[in-house]
């Protein structure tokens, strides 16, 4: 067990050098949200001046990302021990974790790593279950007490470790969920409303996205002129899709169909790069995010919305009460299509209330960049390190 850091001010410190960092996760080209914000934060990171070495989870994809250094393809004996030496080969530690992504019941395999890490550890729980089974919270206690310092994403998550995991608060830092920085001339602009609203939910689909519940909100704005049109932008999630076809998206449209709405509704599956992203963002009126998952507490597209300067309607998952408490969107409950359609209705049609919100998204930006996220896991870091070479001395 490492030599805990019992108080960590992530702002304060600055590295004598370049420091070099170890990322436990699943990678690029791998299509999940853990693999895009293990990408977002290592580019955040050698922007400020370090190294990243990637040791990737997951099953091998055709073509490898130049980033990592070792793999966890098979969870060998020898992949094991050759991912423990290349992540102990850097200064600081970081470990992505989600329960679905290692091997072996809820993920228990990542622990066959991370209690033998000798190097400072941080580990980013992703996912802290409100109400987790007894294996999950034995496996999640296990890895905080094996790290020097875990990062969550929200106060609910921090407190969700405290309560019912047990987890020492003093050790838990909270920091932010990174955005994607617009290309060059993408930046926020002022919420400006043309034609038909434009309605976008996007991200890689599967239950617990609450799309559905969004579909039945569509029904209750047919009076609205002009009347709204909802596009559901992503591809159907890899692992949903292995194991479920597209029995989700299937669904939906099916759902689409008995609610009278399929004309006001777009299924876009194409894949867009980021500046694509960007513009597809910048064109809606509205983000709404339906979310209807217990245990969501971070949203990689809540903040992507966010830093848009986009005003955003959502279900009251804890991220999304947490950043939109200021005013730059409305929180509903989850599975209530009624209130759905009524948060819409308001801010498609009560004068000014869709330009506030997208400008306090605006004001929020600025702190969500990825830049300014991979600058506190540095400063975290580097006050890892420096207690452990006061602790050696």
């Amino acid at each position: 067990m490492h030599d805990h850091l019992l108080a960590t001010d992530p702002g304060r410190g600055a590295p004598d050098r370049p420091r070099t960092f170890g990322m436990l996760s699943t990678f690029p080209p791998t299509e999940c949200g853990i693999a895009t914000f293990a990408a977002a934060l290592a580019a955040g990171i050698i922007a400020t001046g370090g190294a990243v070495d990637v040791v990737r989870c997951g099953a091998a994809p055709r073509i490898e990302d130049a980033s990592v250094v070792a793999a966890l393809d098979d969870h060998s004996p020898r992949r094991v021990d050759r991912a423990i030496e290349a992540l102990d080969d850097t200064d600081v530690v970081i470990v992505q974790h989600e329960y679905g992504i290692y091997d072996g019941p809820d993920g228990a395999g990542v622990l066959d790593i991370v209690e033998r890490l000798t190097a400072p550890t941080i580990v980013v729980a992703h996912t802290v279950p409100a109400a987790p089974s007894d294996r999950q919270r034995s496996i999640l206690v296990r890895l905080c007490r094996a790290a020097d310092s875990v990062v969550v994403m929200t106060e609910t998550a921090r407190q969700r470790l405290v309560d019912h995991f047990g987890i020492d608060a003093r050790r838990i830092t909270v920091i932010a969920h990174g955005a994607m920085t617009p290309p060059a001339g993408h930046e926020a602009e002022a919420y400006v409303a043309v034609g038909a609203p434009r309605l976008l939910t996007w991200g890689l689909l599967g239950p617990g996205k609450g799309i559905e519940w969004a579909i039945d909100a569509m029904a209750q704005l047919a009076d609205l002129a002009p009347r709204p049109h909802y596009v559901i932008a992503g591809a159907t999630h890899p692992k949903v899709l292995e194991h479920s076809g597209e029995a989700y998206r299937d669904m939906l449209r099916a759902r689409a169909e008995r609610a009278a709405v399929t004309p006001h509704l777009t299924f876009d599956s194409t894949y867009r790069d980021l500046e694509s992203l960007h513009v597809m963002i910048r064109s809606a009126d509205l983000v709404v995010l339906p979310y209807d998952s217990q245990d969501q507490v971070t949203s990689g597209v809540l903040v992507d919305a966010v830093a848009a300067g986009r005003p955003v309607v959502s279900t009251a998952f804890p991220h999304a009460v947490e950043l939109l408490s200021s005013g730059a969107g409305i929180v509903v409950p989850q599975r209530d299509p009624d209130a759905l359609a009524a948060a819409i209705r308001t801010a498609l049609t009560e004068p000014g209330r869709a330009a506030a919100m997208a400008a306090e998204s605006r004001r929020l930006a600025p702190d969500l960049s990825w830049a300014t996220v991979a600058r506190r896991y540095a400063g975290l870091a580097e006050r890892l390190v420096a207690s452990r070479t006061r602790l050696a001395s």
